[in-house]
């Protein structure tokens, strides 16, 4: 006993109770009469008299569902620079002059323009980021988001 529990040699400490009740339960097998083994739970002389039978194991994996897609749109004013808008689409999407700048214009002459496709919690976060930058250089330039 003082081997298994080394920690209850110091003085003052009892060793765990071993109860009648415990000591059955972890020395009888689990079995129920009424309801066979599985066959990868039965005893070797229970299996198949020709030999042990060999058997590939295969495990389906879940498929995971992509994300949901939301577009970033960016909406024209009559008060924002051009140059700051081009500026808020490489800083925040990340795009070059040439990109920006096309998706300025379409944004300019339409109304409305978006400015990148990602999922929620990137597209919420990026609308938040913009807006925050505009108000912070007292622009009225919105951003908006919406099901792709």
């Amino acid at each position: 006993m003082a081997a298994l529990y080394p920690i209850f040699e110091q003085p003052g400490l009892a060793p765990p109770p071993q109860h009648a009740i415990f000591q059955s339960v972890m020395t009888q097998p689990i079995t129920n009469p009424s309801r066979p083994l599985p066959p990868h739970m039965a005893k070797d002389d229970e299996q198949d008299p020709d030999g042990p039978s060999v058997g590939i194991a295969t495990r389906t994996r879940p498929k995971t569902k992509q994300p949901s897609q939301y577009k970033v749109l960016m909406l024209n004013d009559d008060y924002t620079p051009m140059e700051f808008v081009v500026h808020c689409l490489k800083r925040f999407f990340t795009m070059d002059t040439d990109d920006a700048t096309r998706v300025m214009l379409h944004v300019h002459q339409r109304g409305v323009g978006v400015c990148g496709i990602f999922s929620y919690e990137v597209a919420e976060t990026k609308v938040n980021q913009v807006m925050d930058f505009a108000r912070q250089n007292q622009h009225p330039l919105q951003c908006t988001l919406e099901k792709a």
